[in-house]
């Protein structure tokens, strides 16, 4: 533990405050290895990124073991999670990433240690990295975990020696004794870790009837899932999977109008391409927190995201993107006449599926149609900042922070004011919520700088350092352009050479120019700082769970970084 660390032993159980002093392995989103910490310091306040394990352990049966963490624990005391969760430590064998046997090792260990599982029931090779998550999830005001967790699965029958200052309770379930227990959590009394909760809801559900085929469920990837804190009010997790269908269901019908299949499908792709649907869901999100919310807002929503495809399609064509949400972009997975036809048609069918909403009043249309045409010319206007911002010498913050107001944040801005319109809202609170989305969509695309500058080609799906090659005048770009040229002289070489081959080694050399001059950090805290003014001004709005999902959904826009 750090000299700042607190002590632990007066207020925690003496056992478990000991081990709060081990060593965990810090990670980037990517799982590589960056450094280590003590365990107490990587949990506490807004926590550090390191990695972990979840341990599903199957018997002949098919029964998954469970437990209930011990009230000795300090994160997350009495609740129910998998078989073993816990971190493999910074110590020799246990950060050896070939064939994860690292994460293995810490697993046996940790099983023998918390279940008294001997080794010798435990063959190493008997484990199987499912996948990999990375997730937050808040125990408390003082506790979080931040972690890249390693998902293995074993099958075997064991003798258990169960630790009492670890595990309370063990249960062997099936896979309809586990559905009732989450279903009914938490008014059966009982409480289910949130790692747990995503674990099976999203890969264990589907993996149980096939343990028989653990080598055709294994995948090499890491889910990026957010914040899966849960408390009494819904996570926003929980809010985002809620309203995809219904926008999805929106989208799909309205798209596949079109007569002509090339064309149709050409509308699909980025669609097929998977994304959050965070622009079709927030008009939505924000009529719940004004007290209003109905089936119109997805209408209004999916219109809305139709529009923000439509001005993807047609920048790639304008940024020569090949690759967009790691897919082929529209003009090379079709052609580039195709690709603009789609676009301009998208455009159409947006505002016909708005015109076609029963439950918008015609007041309500008209005013919509004028926000959102508005928001249309503001993005384009700020796509053509950001193109002749690349044929100047010069482009100061302000004139970027104008070009995004435009080219982002008008859609969140519009988002939030139409939602706020369509509830019924007080004219004070549909100004205070527009002045929410803009900064929460200035806010978003400063990160996405960050994303670009600090990724990977395999995470971003698309080639990493793209801005920098391209020469787009990021706010990044900015602040390492005004500073001496002689500590930046990759990315001097690198800056607007547009060459698409660049290795690996060189971009990481940028990166690291980058943040030693500082260029990183000033980006990050410009972000930092709309983060805040976007929660002020959520701060005028009377507390409700649809609220704390407003505040939850402006918190994630760090998260995609940290």
């Amino acid at each position: 533990m750090s000299e700042n660390s607190p002590s632990l032993s007066d207020e925690y159980d003496g056992t478990q405050s000991k081990m709060m002093g081990e060593m965990v392995i810090l990670v980037d989103e990517n799982d590589k290895q960056i450094g280590s910490m003590s365990k107490v310091d990587s949990h506490l306040g807004e926590g550090f990124l390191h990695r972990a394990f979840s341990v599903l352990l199957f018997n002949s049966s098919q029964e998954m073991l469970i437990h209930k963490r011990a009230d000795t624990k300090i994160t997350f005391p009495s609740v129910w999670a998998n078989s073993c969760c816990s971190h493999p430590l910074d110590v020799e064998g246990e950060t050896e990433m070939e064939g994860d046997l690292g994460v293995k090792r810490a697993a046996i260990r940790k099983m023998k240690q918390e279940l008294g599982i001997s080794a010798d029931q435990l063959p190493i090779d008997d484990f199987h990295l499912i996948t990999r998550m990375h997730y937050r999830a808040r125990a408390d005001e003082k506790w979080i975990e931040h972690e890249l967790d390693h998902i293995l699965l074993i099958q075997a029958d064991v003798e258990l020696d169960i630790n009492p200052n670890e595990i309370s309770e063990i249960r062997w379930v099936n896979q309809s004794q586990i559905e009732d227990l989450i279903t009914n959590s938490p008014n059966n009394g009982e409480i289910i870790a949130p790692w747990f909760n995503e674990i099976y809801s999203r890969f264990a559900s589907q993996w149980w009837g096939h343990l028989d085929e653990v080598s055709s469920l294994q995948e090499d990837v890491v889910h990026h899932i957010g914040d899966v804190s849960t408390n009494d009010q819904v996570s926003l997790l929980d809010a985002l999977k809620g309203h995809t269908t219904e926008v999805e269901s929106r989208i799909v019908t309205a798209l596949e109008k079109s007569n002509h299949e090339r064309l149709r499908k050409a509308m699909m792709h980025l669609i097929e391409g998977g994304g959050k649907r965070l622009r079709a869901i927030l008009p939505w999100l924000v009529a719940d927190a004004c007290g209003g919310a109905s089936d119109s807002l997805y209408d209004l929503g999916a219109a809305i995201e139709i529009i923000h495809n439509f001005t993807l399609v047609h920048d790639d064509i304008m940024d020569n993107d090949e690759l967009r949400r790691g897919r082929d972009a529209v003009h090379i997975a079709y052609d580039m006449p195709t690709a603009i036809n789609a676009g301009d048609a998208m455009l159409a069918v947006s505002f016909e599926l708005l015109s076609e909403a029963d439950q918008i009043s015609s007041d309500n249309f008209r005013s919509l149609v004028s926000i959102i045409g508005k928001m249309v010319r503001k993005v384009s206007e700020g796509q053509q900042l950001d193109m002749d911002f690349e044929n100047r010498d010069s482009v100061s913050e302000e004139e970027y922070l104008a070009m995004i107001s435009g080219k982002t944040a008008a859609m969140f801005t519009t988002c939030a004011r139409t939602g706020a319109i369509l509830s019924g809202a007080a004219p004070d609170v549909i100004e205070n919520l527009a002045e929410w989305g803009e900064k929460l969509g200035l806010c978003f695309q400063l990160m996405d700088d960050l994303i670009d500058a600090t990724g990977d080609s395999e995470t971003l799906g698309k080639p990493a350092c793209s801005d920098v090659v391209e020469g787009k005048r990021t706010l990044i770009a900015i602040h390492a352009l005004g500073l001496d040229s002689s500590k930046l002289e990759t990315f001097h070489d690198v800056f607007a050479s547009g060459n698409d081959d660049i290795p690996r080694d060189k971009l990481d050399k940028v990166l690291n120019e980058l943040q030693a001059s500082g260029s990183i950090d000033y980006a990050k805290n410009r972000a930092m700082g709309f983060h805040q003014q976007a929660h002020s001004c959520l701060d005028k709005l009377p507390d409700s769970p649809a609220l704390s999902i407003l505040r939850q959904l402006t918190d994630w826009q760090l998260i995609r970084i940290s």
